[in-house]
């Protein structure tokens, strides 16, 4: 038996590993934890709502967590994790963007296992495994494009919640769906890939496939490339996440092959410049990605919100990134002040409601 914590309960990830946990004998939901809604129709032993998160997980003690809390809030569950050499299934991102390097120290210490849930991540992880660092050439995460895929600037000045909403592929929460329409989301994942696989920048690329079945592709030194293809849907990187190193069963259908039509594109950075903004924040590494999370998801909030125009989400971040040093964080009382002072500046970034 396998005791699974469950973080961010709530969301599309959690109530789809929740799915995944309920059809799995050999799988048990020890703790939940949302960020505000209730988990009345959860069951499970040990709940939180809007708590301490490791608090939670000291409680409960499970053998995997499942991190798919929104946000820097996931930071310290990420850690707690890696410390205890506790399996953790990632579906928060940006902790490891924002602690990347506080992370790998707490991986090293405490001999985590970092087993992503990101489709990207996961497809990556799995056609990397095995293979040796020096046989590696280029890792390729793929995106859909999101729903403003192929417009210019001058399409986009207008544009509200609702239609940033519209995901072609992917249903997803609102934070993450914002992100996969400004390229941010992208950006954030390579920034992950750069940790999560020890990669350099240079050779981690983007490409644009449309209809999201080709979710992440390695290229070898010897000239050929491995790619992850399936439908897109989350409960496949959950399920094998969950029940590594085993594959279990899901009810997805069979890949249809005679029904792809799969094309490929480069990104639009000029118009989406949020993922050449990740990449610049990754590169001058210390705390920038933590800074460009922090920044990023202000701006975000304040779009949902319709007091920021989705054009200047990406202004906004630039602003902060260049009114910071960057300065590394060297325990995690620095990087929540990074994080808060990175804040502090988005919001006073945002125009005056």
């Amino acid at each position: 038996m396998k005791r699974v914590a469950l973080l961010g309960a709530t969301g599309s990830i959690g109530r789809q590993a929740i799915e995944i946990v309920e059809a799995h004998p050999e799988l048990e939901l020890c703790a939940a934890a949302s960020g505000s809604t209730p988990l009345d129709d959860v069951d499970v032993p040990l709940k939180e709502v809007g708590g301490d998160l490791t608090a939670l997980l000291e409680r409960a003690q499970p053998d995997v967590v499942l991190n798919s809390v929104v946000g820097f809030a996931g930071v310290h569950a990420t850690l707690w994790a890696l410390e205890r050499g506790v399996d953790l299934a990632l579906a928060n991102k940006e902790s490891l963007v924002a602690a990347g390097e506080l992370a790998l120290a707490a991986r090293e210490r405490g001999r985590g296992r970092i087993l992503p849930v990101d489709s990207e991540h996961s497809a990556l992880f799995q056609c990397l495994e095995g293979r040796e660092a020096e046989q590696v050439d280029t890792l390729v995460l793929t995106g859909s494009g999101g729903p403003f895929r192929g417009r210019g600037r001058a399409e986009l000045e207008d544009v509200t919640p609702e239609q940033a909403l519209a995901h072609p592929t992917w249903r997803m929460g609102p934070k993450i769906t914002v992100d996969s329409a400004t390229l941010a989301n992208k950006g954030l994942e390579v920034i992950e890939a750069h940790f999560l696989f020890g990669v350099d920048y240079e050779r981690i690329e983007v490409a644009i496939q449309p209809t999201s079945i080709v979710h992440g592709l390695v290229r070898f030194r010897d000239g050929a490339a491995l790619a992850h293809l399936g439908y897109p849907d989350m409960r496949v990187p959950i399920s094998y996440a969950l029940t590594y190193p085993e594959r279990a069963a899901t009810p997805l259908a069979p890949l249809d092959l005679t029904s792809l039509t799969l094309e490929f594109s480069p990104p639009d950075t000029d118009t989406f410049p949020m993922l050449a903004l990740a990449r610049a924040a990754g590169q001058d590494g210390g705390s920038a990605p933590c800074v460009y999370n922090a920044a990023n998801e202000v701006a975000v909030a304040a779009f949902l919100e319709r007091r920021l125009a989705f054009l200047d989400i990406p202004e906004v971040v630039s602003d902060v990134l260049g009114r910071v040093s960057g300065a590394p964080a060297r325990d995690v009382d620095e990087l929540v002040e990074a994080d808060h002072t990175a804040r502090t500046l988005a919001d006073e970034r945002l125009p005056v409601a």
